[in-house]
């Protein structure tokens, strides 16, 4: 696109991503990072993967945490996290996504959760990164159900689940965030989020950042890129995604798009819906 430039400047840096038309609510993703920090962002789904080659540093959580080679990563949804290289030439890594629907109704188990975000095991590791790879090739449905159930069995030992029970709804940043999903594809001031959580602006915006680790604008453009994704999965052009995802235009969703996932809004949609 004019005046927006080539996502990557280093010849090494590369993602793909990967849906499987028989497994909704799951993503698949393959990449080679050297020289790009990708900007805070979430998948709205558990993230699970491995580092393959060299070792990638990342924030979640409001901690920096450090991944090498034959590590798991075990992130929660919602979560923002960020990236980049930790090592001289980038680090390879393969990471699946799952929609916590998708995890509950194949496991029969609600209410997953993940501790620790990084574990250095490499027999799991080891293991992971070869089932996400066998799901990213195989394209039978019943060959893909029984590697994505072996998948989650290799990595279930290091999850959780919490008890069931009622949303404490009103905890003030759990009603922010809510209200940033619901409000996403409007402008959002400062002063009106604020006021639904009854603070003054600049007293409220310490406090979330305190207890999210960003800024409401970085949440808010967190999710708005969320939604773009989906958007783009479903087929809408580019160019509609913008506006439907609050954005001022496609070159602000490219450039925005390219700095939370390492590819193109475009791009993306070709390899996910092809």
């Amino acid at each position: 696109m004019q005046g927006v430039p080539e996502l990557f400047t280093d010849e090494k840096d590369n993602a793909q991503f990967r849906h499987l038309p028989q497994l909704p609510g799951v993503e698949l993703y393959h990449a080679h990072i050297s020289r790009y920090a990708f900007e805070p962002h979430t998948h709205e789904a558990f993230g699970i993967g491995t580092v393959t080659w060299g070792a990638e540093r990342f924030r979640y959580r409001g901690v920096q945490h450090v991944a090498s080679t034959d590590s798991l990563v075990l992130m929660n949804p919602d979560e923002l996290h960020t990236g980049e290289a930790a090592t001289e030439d980038g680090w390879q890594y393969r990471m699946i996504y799952l929609e916590p629907e998708i995890l509950e109704s194949i496991t029969g188990s609600r209410n997953w959760s993940f501790n620790d975000v990084v574990k250095h095991d490499p027999l799991r590791a080891g293991r992971i990164s070869q089932l996400i790879n066998g799901l990213w090739r195989e394209d039978d449905s019943l060959a893909q159900q029984g590697l994505l159930l072996s998948l989650i069995e290799n990595f279930q030992p290091y999850a959780r689940h919490l008890p069931s029970g009622p949303k404490e709804s009103a905890h003030r940043f759990e009603q922010i965030r809510d209200y940033l999903h619901d409000n996403y594809m409007h402008p959002v001031t400062l002063d009106e989020l604020a006021a639904v959580a009854s603070l003054s602006p600049y007293h409220f915006q310490r406090m979330f950042k305190a207890h999210y680790h960003v800024t409401p604008h970085q949440m808010l453009m967190a999710i708005r890129l969320w939604h773009a994704k989906r958007l783009l999965t479903s087929g809408m052009p580019a160019a509609q995604v913008a506006p439907a995802s609050g954005l001022t235009d496609q070159a602000h969703l490219t450039r925005a798009f390219s700095q939370r996932y390492g590819i193109t809004p475009v791009r993306y949609q070709k390899q996910v819906t092809r």
